[in-house]
Order: structure tokens, then sequence, then C-alpha cells
């Protein structure tokens, strides 16, 4: 555990599933204690619905999550380099996040998180799936961050 950055970017494929949930759990955790945004390499899907259903099982809003790239990270203001640490869910956006950040004193980490999209027959299946993915962040939220300020 060290401590908590000031401000942390999560990034996966779509900004979708993973680093939605991430960034929604990281603030439920910490609050206002560190900034926190998700974003995705590509923005061509809208939020997944069995990543909201299995984070509001925590409390964790989600339904309100708007995609987003990296590059329309930049368009929209939000310069790369004003984030402490970049936390990669996904091969593909660690492979963008070191691109990116070769000019930069930043921090990248990979975090391997399941990527529960396509896995699972039924309802059940999938959220079950879902919720693997979930615990794993958590797991990594409290092993990198420690335990939230709020209890969850």
């Amino acid at each position: 555990m060290t401590s908590l950055p000031s401000s942390v970017l999560f990034c996966c494929d779509h900004n979708a599933v993973r680093s939605p949930m991430a960034e929604g759990i990281m603030k439920k955790f910490f609050g206002t204690d560190t900034y926190v945004q998700s974003v995705g390499v590509h923005n061509d899907m809208e939020i997944d619905g069995f990543s909201i259903a299995v984070c509001q099982e925590l409390n964790v809003e989600l339904s309100r999550h708007r995609s987003r790239s990296f590059d329309e990270m930049e368009e929209w203001g939000d310069d790369l380099s004003s984030f402490d640490l970049v936390i990669a869910l996904s091969p593909a956006s660690q492979r963008r996040a070191l691109e990116l950040t070769r000019f930069y004193h930043l921090e990248v980490e990979y975090w391997p998180i399941l990527d529960p999209t396509g896995l699972g027959e039924t309802r059940d299946a999938k959220l079950v799936s879902y919720r693997q993915a979930r615990d794993q962040i958590v797991n990594h939220i409290k092993t990198r961050f420690g335990d939230p300020k709020e209890a969850t």
C-alpha cells in the first residue's frame, strides 16, 4: 500500500465496463480525497448494463457515466500529464497509456482485470463474470491504496 495520489486515471478498451467500474468504486471508497476519471482506447460503446447492475450492489452509481476515449479526453481539455497515476485494466489500454505518457514523468500501472464481456450464457452467469471483474477491481484498489474511508 502506498499513499493516495491526488489524481488517478483508469483506462480500458472502451470505457464501458472495467474502467467506469474502477472509477466509481474508487470515488465511493475515497470520495474527494483524490480526483478520479476513466477513459478508453476507443469510445464506441455506452456504459454496460451489467457493470451498472453489479456496481449498484455496492451502492456505486454508474448509470450517468458517459464513455470517452483518450483522444476525446484531450479534446475536452483534460491533460493526461495532470494525472499522478494511470492504471490500465487491459493490455491495449496499457500500450496506449505508455505511448501517450512517454514524454511525461507519469506512472503507469497495469492491473490484469478479467474482461467479463462475452462470458456466460444466461443473465445470472453473466452477472457472475461481471462480479468477478468488479471484485478484482475492489481487491486491487484496497491492496494499492488501503482500506476505504467509507464503509462498503
